[in-house]
């Protein structure tokens, strides 16, 4: 039972973390105004990144015998 719901929070966790990096410009293609200065970009992006490291290793876990 754990490693089913290790694996589903890692699937979970792994999306949330790409769709974080993908938006953490915050830009809209120039249609709602100005983006995310560059320590807000960063520190978004860095956050997407641990969680979705977190996700894989939770992943791992979950396929592990």
């Amino acid at each position: 039972m754990f490693k089913k719901i290790s694996t589903v929070f890692g699937i979970i966790a792994i999306a949330v973390g790409l769709m974080m990096m993908a938006g953490s410009a915050g830009d809209c293609d120039g249609k709602c105004g100005p983006g995310n200065d560059l320590i807000t970009m960063l520190t978004l992006a860095g956050t997407g990144l641990v969680i979705f490291a977190s996700g894989v290793f939770f992943t791992l876990v979950g396929h592990s015998e």
